[in-house]
């Protein structure tokens, strides 16, 4: 027994041994300022706001609700996550004794030539016996440990994974939403346009029969009808095909996708801080993602080292044992048998060496995925600011080239009426009145997408709440 007491002893004081580096973050470089920001970096960011708070459309926020429930992706990120967690409890669980119970029965017959004198020439003997085995590793190198330090890092990988998927859905809800609510503006445009010139065409009809013009104005009249008219089934497509990409979204078959505000009515704050740089690195869960795939590689470099190393394990097996089953649970029928067991490497044809440069390799490879995904959020967001820039100042110009469209039509249909110039002048302010009209709709939609993406690339939407798929209030 005091044996079996220093054994232990000596295992537990081996058991704080663990190799393998700790993790330690790699230094990255983060801007100061943002390059395409206009005013001077505060802490306040876009990304504070939940999704519900950001957006103001009711419609659009019952479709990102219903997108955050039953969305297939984001339900196999879900799994996913179920899944890193039972492999987690697989890994730890060898860091914990095992002990099974087993019973048995034996029938043996020997030999007529055995001249044995415990057993005696022939016969049959039944043996009977039950035992309780306990095994148990000693993790003297850390290798359990390791391992279970990259399975909860593993985990973590996992969450962030979902959050990134919830960030891009509530992203892509909106996006296509937007898209949607344009081509209808679009439509309408498109339809009260050709609207428009069947009541020129009609006057150009009148003007003919009172010998005021010439049949060369119906013609062209005619043909510009025609041609606006035909922008509209490619229109009805687009919004069709649009509605079934949001219907996939939204996790349901293709269909119709009811319709909230319009798409001037869609508003979003006055101003779009991005707040501090070196904040992207918590609030993103892609960068965390990798940051946790990164502990997972750096851990399994420690498992690897320990294939090295002796591996010690304690074996036990207590019970009983009889030839007859009367006296199976006596005094004189208990048996066990308790003991370290050592398996030394010693030649396995640089199998291991291998190992561990493998793995080796592989956390090189998580730290340059880890560089690499916070310059990607860095271009994101920078290119968001100068998109959102950018279409709000085309948007002013598209504006005042509606209004000066619309006063340069109104002027040509008085002149062409009042015969002092060519119907082709009233038809070049009519396409290029539609043509502002159509620009004027994509760049708003181009501001309010870009709101979106500044949004996302900020690391906005997936917490709060929506990770669970509820925003406050029910809505």
């Amino acid at each position: 027994m005091r044996r079996l007491v220093a054994q232990l002893a000596l295992g537990l004081a081996l058991a704080g041994c663990t190799l393998g580096p700790d993790y330690h973050r790699p230094t990255v470089s983060a801007p100061e300022v943002w390059r395409a920001a206009q005013a001077a970096p505060e802490p306040a960011s876009l990304a504070d706001l939940a999704w519900w708070e950001l957006f103001q459309d009711d419609e659009l926020r019952r479709l990102v609700q219903t997108a955050t429930e039953a969305n297939k992706d984001l339900r196999i990120a879900v799994t996913r996550v179920d899944q890193a967690r039972a492999q987690l409890g697989v890994t730890r669980s060898a860091q914990f004794p095992e002990i099974n119970a087993g019973a048995s029965v034996t029938t043996n017959r020997f030999s007529d030539s055995d001249n044995v004198p415990t057993r005696g020439q022939g016969g049959q003997t039944d043996l009977f016996s039950t035992t309780v085995d306990l095994a148990f590793e000693l993790d003297i190198w850390g290798r359990l440990r390791r391992a279970t330090e990259a399975a909860r890092a593993e985990l973590l990988a996992s969450e962030e994974a979902r959050h990134a998927v919830v960030m891009t859905l509530v992203s892509d809800v909106a996006a296509a939403y937007l898209q949607l609510r344009q081509l209808d503006t679009e439509l309408e445009t498109t339809r009260a346009n050709v609207a428009s010139r069947r009541g020129s065409l009609q006057l150009v009809r009148d003007r003919l029969d009172a010998g005021l013009t010439s049949a060369l104005d119906l013609r062209q009249a005619e043909a510009e009808l025609a041609g606006t008219a035909a922008q509209i089934p490619d229109l009805e497509r687009q919004i069709a095909q649009t509605e079934h990409r949001l219907s996939i979204l939204l996790g349901r078959n293709p269909g119709g996708i009811s319709r909230g505000r319009p798409l001037t009515g869609q508003t979003f704050p006055p101003t779009v801080p991005a707040g501090l740089p070196s904040t992207l690195l918590e609030r993103r869960p892609d960068i965390r993602q990798a940051e946790d795939g990164l502990v997972a590689a750096n851990a399994r470099i420690g498992v690897a080292r320990t294939a090295f190393f002796p591996q010690v394990s304690l074996t036990g097996s207590f019970g009983v044992e009889s030839v007859a089953l009367s006296d199976l649970f006596t005094g004189p029928s208990r048996i066990w048998q308790f003991g370290p067991t050592v398996t030394l490497p010693i030649f396995n044809a640089a199998r291991n060496r291998a190992n561990l440069e493998l793995v080796e390799a592989r956390q090189r490879e998580a730290v340059i995925r880890y560089e690499q995904a916070i310059q990607q959020a860095f271009r994101e967001v920078e290119d968001a600011l100068i998109a959102h820039r950018k279409a709000r100042e085309a948007l002013l110009e598209q504006e005042a080239a509606v209004r000066a469209s619309r006063e340069a039509l109104s002027i040509a249909e008085f002149r062409y009426t009042s015969g002092l110039t060519s119907y082709l002048n009233v038809l070049d302010a009519q396409r290029t009145l539609l043509a502002a009209e159509i620009a004027e709709s994509r760049t708003l939609l181009s501001q309010l997408v870009a709101v979106v993406q500044l949004y996302r690339a900020l690391g906005g939407g997936w917490d709060a709440g929506l990770v669970t798929g509820k925003a406050p209030g029910g809505r």
